[in-house]
């Protein structure tokens, strides 16, 4: 550990105890950090006893990465990770900087890191993962990630910098023909859904049908009966994991605490790694019990109390997570606010909202639209017949008019990444919850 490092260190520290005074982000201090050392990551994380799980995808990344650290500490294992959803490098960092020493010293076992799918290759330049977490592939940020393909080759090179093993999506043909890619002696495991509910995946992700390609993906009985499988129960909240092997091994019935089948692919995702990185001490009744704690990460269909009425925040960023979203909460009868920025973090680029029907929507309407494209999102939901009660591009004033209008209903606002972390930063100082960048789960 070099003079540097502890420098790096010690300035990243300072920068986020001024920064959480602030009531800050979360990412500068890790910025501050990294421009000091740029290698401070493989200086703190590079040594870790069980090695770095990177989890990354379009969708699902955050909530798989609680869901998976859950199980594993739930198994024993002392773990660090990014719990805010910042997944660049300077996110991973800036969550480092409470734990770590002057010395660089992490009290943890193993490191699991959700990462932007462009800046996982960034951090495995300087640590290279031990274990990838595979989850989709889908138009995402068009601004930043261009075509759909250039996604694929970004995490398809992640997995090929990994080391020892790789779980991927067996049903998504982007993922799934990583596997051909993978370095010699790295361990390939598999997650995805029933045959039973396939019908149910188009709205989920996108498919490569393209006749070129179709030869590199296609699995043999073998693999495909190796994977990890989502059923859900009939009533469609609880779910089993079913696990390759002896059936008395499979993980539930689990009802999450979060809606939709979304969540349970992710946490079917989460238990397949889990099992990969734990081996023979993986234990069916404590991953169960660990998923069934698991609160939504912040925004993510977290639920609010608003004098004893929820109000329900729902990240949407992309077509497909848009889509789910209102097929999860779309027909209920609730208050509906949406607020659409257009910033770095969001993508400039808002034209996905074509893609997306709102159609579900028509029966209650909008209430209110809001952030810096609220006009444009009023237009997008007038096309598909959706009446909207008003717009305020503010989203301080637009948060304050939708609690006071609806005072004592069912809330639920759909909102953008920025959009989301500005308006749950208003919460969190109106209802005292806890704030951005802390894990009430840790």
């Amino acid at each position: 550990m070099g003079v540097r490092t502890t420098l790096a260190l010690a300035a990243g520290k300072t920068a986020r105890a001024a920064s959480r005074l602030r009531g800050g982000g979360s990412a500068l201090p890790g910025l501050v950090t990294e421009r000091i050392d740029p290698a401070v990551l493989r200086h703190t994380l590079g040594s870790l006893p069980r090695g770095v799980v990177v989890v990354s995808g379009t969708n699902g990344k955050t909530t798989t990465t609680k869901m998976l650290v859950a199980l594993l500490r739930a198994h024993g294992l002392r773990v660090f990770t990014n719990p805010t959803g910042s997944n660049f490098t300077r996110g991973v960092i800036s969550s480092m900087l409470g734990e770590v020493g002057l010395r660089g010293a992490l009290a943890a076992d193993v490191a699991v890191v959700e990462l932007d799918e462009a800046h996982a290759l960034h951090f495995s330049a300087q640590v290279r993962p031990t274990h990838s977490l595979l989850l989709n592939v889908a138009r995402d940020q068009l601004d930043r990630f261009a075509e759909i393909d250039h996604t694929a080759q970004l995490l398809t090179t992640l997995a090929e910098q990994t080391t020892d093993g790789v779980v991927l999506n067996v049903d998504d043909s982007f993922i799934s023909r990583i596997r051909g890619r993978v370095g010699d002696g790295v361990r390939v495991s598999w997650f995805g859904v029933d045959p039973s509910i396939a019908d149910r995946l188009p709205e989920l992700q996108e498919q490569d049908v393209r006749a070129e390609d179709t030869s590199e993906v296609v699995l043999d009985r073998e693999e495909r009966s190796a994977a990890a499988l989502l059923l859900p129960a009939d009533d469609g909240r609880a779910f089993t994991v079913r696990l390759p092997g002896d059936p008395g091994a499979d993980v539930g019935p689990v009802t999450l605490r979060q809606r939709g089948l979304a969540a349970m692919i992710n946490a079917t995702a989460a238990t397949a790694m889990a099992r990969h990185v734990l081996g023979d001490d993986f234990r069916a009744g404590v991953a169960g019990a660990a998923l069934a704690r698991v609160a939504p990460p912040f925004g993510r269909g977290e639920v609010i109390d608003v004098g004893g009425v929820p109000l329900e925040l729902v990240l949407v960023k992309n077509p497909a997570g848009f889509t789910v979203a209102l097929g999860t909460y779309g027909s209920e009868p609730v208050a509906t606010m949406v607020a659409i920025n257009d910033n770095y973090a969001d993508g400039r680029d808002v034209s996905w909202l074509y893609d997306v029907s709102f159609e579900s929507l028509r029966e209650r309407g909008v209430a209110l639209t809001s952030g810096v494209r609220g006009w444009d999102m009023a237009l997008r939901l007038r096309y598909d017949g959706v009446e909207v009660g008003d717009v305020e591009t503010d989203l301080d004033a637009a948060l304050d008019r939708f609690l006071s209008d609806h005072e004592g209903e069912p809330r639920r606002i759909f909102c953008t990444y920025t959009a989301m972390m500005h308006l749950r930063r208003r919460l969190a100082d109106r209802f005292g919850l806890a704030r951005f960048g802390e894990d009430p789960d840790a």
